[in-house]
């Protein structure tokens, strides 16, 4: 069983909200969006792809790994379909991560399209369970460029993948089992672009709500600069007698 609690934020900077956070408990779908695009088209985007995975599961009636991809595949041709139709909106796309309470099982699945994140926290422990679609990650950290360089590199924001940009899409996978009590964190790269692990670590290890956990997430990120947009949804696995109490 799982309880859940988002939050987005514009930040300091961006005069107009691009991310996107749905939160379905009755469907077991969790998900967090980062648009891009010109006006507000990368708004539009986010939205159409967060709402369209939803539908396809609701209408699909399973939860299964390869429901979640479909439904991410499904998620593509709208927002390309969408941009094709209005000139306005041309360009536009999306991050995309999720996760899906898989039916009848204790495991988590999760897929992942661009930078946009989930990390598992566990045993007082952040561990990364997506990787990032960018050109930092699958281009320049292969060719050896050490980090320092890369967090300098005029190419460090560039996504290697996006829904709504992307064909072939690939969609990165993911099945878990956490421990009973543990954390699932989704956020946008406004969240973990700007605060290290230690910090998400020290934010997540305190005695406060599950709530104000996220509102604390949020707050850091602008205190410090909020470049970007901020969204954090936060998953707790629940103890079965919790659940049922």
């Amino acid at each position: 069983m799982l309880e859940a609690y988002g939050l987005s934020d514009l930040g300091c900077i961006r005069k107009n909200n691009e991310d996107y956070c749905l939160l379905a408990p009755e469907l077991g779908l969790y998900l967090v969006a980062d648009g891009m695009g010109g006006a507000r088209a990368g708004e539009h985007a986010s939205q159409l792809a967060a709402e369209t995975v939803a539908n396809y599961i609701w209408k699909s009636g399973r939860r299964d790994a390869e429901t979640l991809v479909k439904a991410f595949e499904e998620a593509n041709r709208a927002v390309k379909e969408a941009a094709a139709q209005d000139s306005g909106m041309e360009g536009m796309g999306t991050t995309l991560v999720a996760v899906l309470e898989e039916e009848n099982a204790d495991d988590l699945l999760i897929a992942s399209v661009g930078d946009s994140r989930a990390y598992l926290y566990q045993d007082g422990h952040l561990l990364p369970v997506t990787e990032d679609q960018t050109w930092v990650n699958e281009v320049g950290r292969r060719l050896g460029i050490d980090e320092d360089t890369l967090k300098n590199h005029p190419l460090r924001h560039v996504l290697t993948m996006a829904i709504g940009v992307s064909s072939p899409l690939r969609i990165h996978s993911y099945k878990i089992r956490p421990n009973p009590d543990a954390y699932l964190l989704l956020s946008s790269d406004g969240l973990h672009g700007v605060l290290g692990v230690e910090t998400i670590v020290s934010l997540l290890n305190t005695g406060q709500s599950f709530e104000d956990k996220c509102h604390s997430l949020i707050d850091a990120a602008r205190k410090a600069g909020g470049p970007d947009n901020i969204t954090v949804v936060l998953i707790r696995t629940k103890k079965m007698e919790e659940a049922l109490s």
